[in-house]
């Protein structure tokens, strides 16, 4: 006979999934170009991006798109302030 989990066992199930490393990524915007424009690129070539100034970037949790934001500086880094969460398709 199975028995049902308490909350506390329910709880100890959740807090475990909790030091599970999760790759995060803010895509800025693609694009898509010949080899042999590849190869002609040297320092100081600008490859031009999707996307223009301003525009919200994409957010990816292991390769999952969840989100919107925008670019900030947070001291002498670059950080990504969420501005739309993305609806899932999973049901």
């Amino acid at each position: 006979m199975k028995q049902n989990p308490t909350v506390e066992t329910r709880k100890k199930d959740i807090d475990a999934i909790y030091d599970i490393p999760v790759q995060i990524s803010a895509v800025l915007g693609k694009s898509t170009m010949q080899v042999s424009q590849l190869l002609k690129l040297g320092r100081g070539a600008v490859v031009e991006l999707d996307r223009k100034v301003g525009e919200a970037i994409d957010i990816y949790v292991n390769n999952r798109l969840v989100a919107r934001g925008e670019v900030i500086v947070v001291e002498d880094r670059l950080g990504v302030t969420m501005t739309e969460i993305v609806k899932s398709d999973r049901s």
